[in-house]
């Protein structure tokens, strides 16, 4: 056994795809803590199963950079896997005139991440692309692809343990602190762990483990649970890659958009809706410190002060299906009430700052041997092994 040992928290994509690059490039004993009983259980595996262009990221920005280094190495990496990777494409389409503007600007940030491939359509051209969509103009993205990241995580699982790395499962880590020159990781049910150096990748328990090691004690996660709804298969073909809206730039969501699968399935979602609970799935998923959690944090008062009535009508489609479905009847109308049915629901670890302001872009902090990644929202799973290359990076920087 090497000498060294790294820890990584988190078996979701970003932790796995850190553990194979430390893995591949240091000598080091390498060891992935996950604490439910398989890889990506959560947000890795509770998602549209989208690879992103780069269309929506601030021009140099950690994201910007970093998705468009990913989508590269993902598609690569699908590739010598064998995991199935469809670039079926993305229309964002505008369908009134006050969202011809946000369009304009979200072009203009598109040519400048470099998205290949991006053109602009007019109605004409929208139904070209996607003829059951409508709308007055759109930007559209060919290379936008769907993949499986289950399936990409259990290869990137197969990946640490073939380079002599471990990934524990069933181990939750509880408590972590510092002891002598080590870190010592408190696993429920088992004996600690030492490591020399840790990476915390835990996603929506990113900021409590965090803080525990390095005393930051914002930004705040607040989860926000993302409902799906199932397309019935006869109505699957009326979308042939992906229909967005135009995004509203107050907020970090995309809005409710419709996705082909890579099973070939159609989805529509997902919404944003508080969750009562960082793995709250659904409504009756409550947790009683979770909730103190979230309403212990002065930024969520003032997050939720400015943004009452875009919450209000988030809750009120969770509870209508009816008023859930208008949405994305807006730009495919043949979808109707009897064609959809529940599906998949994810739980988003939204970042958000004391003064009430949401984290966009990609939080990575360092300190004595700890590296922690406190924010990591869409398009961390496009991301990912562009993400792990920048974290080894910066710890063989000190």
């Amino acid at each position: 056994m090497a000498e060294r040992v790294i820890g990584i928290i988190g078996g979701g994509l970003i932790g796995l795809a850190v553990g194979r690059e430390l893995a591949r490039r240091r000598p080091d004993q390498v060891v992935v803590l996950e604490k439910e009983d398989r890889p990506a259980a959560h947000q890795s595996g509770h998602n549209s199963g989208v690879v992103h262009a780069g269309i929506y990221y601030r021009p140099g920005s950690l994201k910007a950079q970093l998705c468009a280094r990913g989508r590269s190495l993902l598609g690569e990496y699908c590739a010598e896997r064998g995991i199935d990777y469809r670039a079926c494409g993305k229309v964002v389409v505008a369908i009134e005139e006050s969202e011809m503007g946000r369009l304009d600007a979200l072009e203009a940030t598109a040519q400048a991440n470099g998205v290949p491939g991006l053109t602009r359509l007019d109605g004409a051209g929208i139904r070209e692309v996607e003829p059951h969509a409508r709308g007055l103009a759109a930007l559209h993205s060919p290379q936008t692809a769907i993949v499986d990241y289950v399936a990409v995580a259990r290869a990137l699982a197969e990946d640490i343990r073939g380079e002599g790395g471990e990934l524990r499962l069933s181990c939750p880590v509880t408590s972590i602190r510092r002891v002598g020159s080590r870190i010592e990781l408190a696993v429920s049910g088992r004996e600690p762990v030492l490591v020399d150096e840790l990476v915390v990748c835990a996603g929506l328990q990113s900021d409590t483990l965090s803080a525990q090691i390095d005393g930051q004690v914002g930004p705040r996660i607040i989860p926000f649970r993302g409902e799906y709804l199932d397309v019935a298969p006869a109505k699957a073909d009326l979308v042939r890659g992906m229909v967005y809206p135009v995004p509203d730039p107050r907020y970090p969501f995309l809005g409710v958009h419709l996705t082909r699968r890579v099973t070939g399935g159609l989805e529509i979602g997902p919404n944003a809706v508080l969750a009562l609970s960082r793995e709250g799935y659904t409504w009756g998923d409550v947790s009683g410190a979770d909730l103190a959690a979230t309403a212990s944090w002065p930024g969520f008062w003032r997050l939720a002060a400015r943004h009452w009535r875009t919450g209000l009508t988030e809750v009120v489609g969770s509870l209508s299906t009816r008023a859930y479905l208008r949405q994305a009847q807006r730009y495919v109308p043949e979808i109707d009430i009897d064609d959809v049915s529940p599906g998949l629901s994810g739980v988003r670890a939204q970042a958000v700052e004391r003064d009430g302001s949401l984290v966009d872009d990609f939080v990575i902090t360092s300190s004595e041997g700890v590296t922690c990644l406190r924010n990591a929202p869409s398009p961390a799973a496009t991301s990912s092994l562009a993400i792990a290359e920048h974290v080894v990076d910066r710890m063989a920087k000190g």
